[in-house]
């Protein structure tokens, strides 16, 4: 079994993100010894943003590419690999003015590849990842649940659905702290909740 690990957050060691997906990959760990974790911190690294230069190397032959052109294709390459290998994909991802951080946005665009994780029929859209657990390990600074007068403002966790239904993932699962800017106890109590959802995560794992 293959677990992709994704961080978004830019607040390193402070971020409420990161330490529940690192519970959610804890809990994870604990239910399988043998589980393979790659682990990608798109904060620290963010994923390159999609250009019109990359794409043109992707249509040259192999041989056509410089260095530099080469190095960009297998670096994109690279990201939708790790996501067609894993089984578990689990991502922390905090609000940012209302919709995801352009560091995770860039990586989606990576693995929105027709043919790939998606194709276009007569039928058609058919998602062709559908074989894959995600964990969404959620923070935001107010409250934006389906009952809040700001829920119209939420574009991260529907956006991440959406998006994960359309490449074929129906088993999405979300662990949210809400407030985390309100107060320091608020933001205790939030991250607290959610560590303990977290940690209950590691239900028996699907056969590979």
């Amino acid at each position: 079994m293959n677990l992709l690990h994704l961080d978004s957050s830019i607040l390193g060691d402070h971020s409420v993100s990161r330490q529940i997906s690192a519970a959610a990959v804890a809990a994870l760990r604990a239910e399988s010894p043998g589980l393979n974790v790659v682990y990608r911190d798109l904060g620290a690294t963010p994923a390159p943003h999609q250009s019109g230069a990359l794409l043109a190397a992707r249509g040259l032959d192999p041989e056509a590419r410089t260095p530099d052109q080469t190095r960009e294709v297998a670096d994109a390459d690279a990201i939708l690999n790790e996501f067609l290998a894993a089984d578990i994909v689990v991502i922390g991802v905090p609000m940012y003015n209302f919709g995801i951080p352009s560091q995770l946005k860039s990586w989606i665009d990576h693995i929105a590849v027709a043919g790939k994780t998606f194709r276009y029929s007569e039928a058609g859209v058919e998602g062709l990842a559908g074989d894959k657990r995600v964990i969404l390990a959620s923070s935001r600074g107010g409250f934006y649940g389906p009952d809040s007068p700001a829920a119209g403002l939420q574009h991260q966790e529907s956006y991440l659905r959406g998006f994960f239904a359309f490449i074929g993932v129906q088993d999405v699962e979300v662990v949210s702290a809400e407030g985390v800017n309100i107060s320091p106890d608020q933001k205790q109590a939030s991250l607290d909740a959610a560590v303990a959802e977290a940690g209950g995560l590691g239900r028996l794992l699907r056969a590979a």
